[in-house]
């Protein structure tokens, strides 16, 4: 009976050490997922990008969730090489990080093309559903959703031929392997159709082939029509110094690239897009699936037209117009 007695003893002392390693372990896991792991991957730098990161932060913070404090943000940049955005996707899929925040088109779909069960939120989309991310607007379904940045070409184009009315040719210059460039031109090309104008296109692969590109179109057209395409973005400089040598307008698809020296856009403010993304990556820390929250497209447009530029181009600004447009 004593053998019976000890036995029993050493069972209940090992059965009490046990529950305690098993609570230990379970705390210290519910103590690493109080503070969620975020990533984000950008596809490159430019001013709209850099726009949505910055705003996104700061909305985050504004909710109560802030770097370093009850969140951690790796921020990870590929500058516009997609073998890096596949790179970092992995990465961030084998550190299984508690959601992916994809700033533009190509992240998104790096990212998603890595994981279907890490919940990514998606900012500067222009065609989430023929990009592949979602199977609609209203009901996405799986682990994506995000806010779409989408312009309309033909609100774009209105505007410029209010400018600069004697535009018969327009030269579309965007990358051919983004996504969200091909919608727009496609939607340029519906409405160069029904209003009898000419679209001459110029495809490049990066910006390295951007100069030569806007040089080829300056000689070929009246004006020339970039949409929100990251690679020729991050080049827009270059763009406007050779379009302003050749006076010709060029029409663009963001405020940034206005700011670069473009002379207008009919654009969505990037600051606005920031913010309603973060209010999406809230929801889904706070537990909802991504699926369940419908792709919010923004409709916060303003005209930006760019001062200098128009200057120099010789292009004199209706007055109804300037009053109801941001001059940069």
């Amino acid at each position: 009976m004593r053998k019976t007695g000890k036995h029993f003893a050493l069972l209940c002392a090992l059965f009490l050490l046990t529950a305690v390693i098993t609570l230990t372990g379970c705390a210290g896991s519910a103590a690493k997922k109080d503070k969620a792991t975020i990533g984000i991957i950008q596809i490159v730098e430019h001013p709209s990008l850099n726009t949505i990161r910055e705003s996104l932060l700061a909305e985050l913070e504004a909710g109560g969730y802030k770097d370093g404090e009850n969140i951690t943000v790796d921020y990870q940049n590929a500058q516009g090489d997609p073998s890096n955005l596949k790179a970092i996707s992995q990465k961030f899929v084998a550190n299984k990080y508690d959601a992916i925040i994809a700033i533009a088109t190509p992240s998104a779909q790096a990212v998603v093309g890595e994981t279907k069960e890490i919940p990514v939120i998606f900012s500067a989309c222009t065609d989430p559903v023929g990009s592949g991310l979602v199977k609609s607007l209203e009901a996405p379904g799986g682990n994506v959703t995000g806010t779409s940045d989408a312009v309309s070409a033909e609100k774009i184009m209105s505007l410029a031929l209010q400018l600069t009315p004697e535009i018969k040719t327009v030269g579309a210059l965007y990358n051919a392997g983004e996504t969200n460039s091909v919608s727009v031109i496609n939607d340029l090309k519906g409405f160069a159709a029904a209003n009898g104008l000419a679209v001459v296109e110029a495809t490049v692969a990066n910006t390295s082939e951007v100069q030569q590109a806007v040089t080829s179109l300056a000689g070929k057209v009246d004006a020339i029509f970039i949409p929100i395409d990251n690679t020729v973005a991050s080049a827009m400089p270059v763009v406007a110094q050779a379009a302003i040598k050749a006076k010709v307008p060029v029409y663009v698809g963001a405020d940034s690239m206005v700011a670069d020296g473009g002379l207008a856009t009919y654009g969505i403010n990037y600051v606005s897009l920031g913010k309603e993304t973060a209010k999406m990556v809230i929801q889904v820390l706070e537990g909802k699936k991504p699926g369940d929250i419908p792709v919010l497209t923004i409709e916060d447009v303003e005209i930006y037209i760019n001062e200098k530029t128009a200057q120099e181009l010789g292009v004199e600004i209706p007055e109804e117009i300037k009053a109801q447009a941001k001059m940069l």
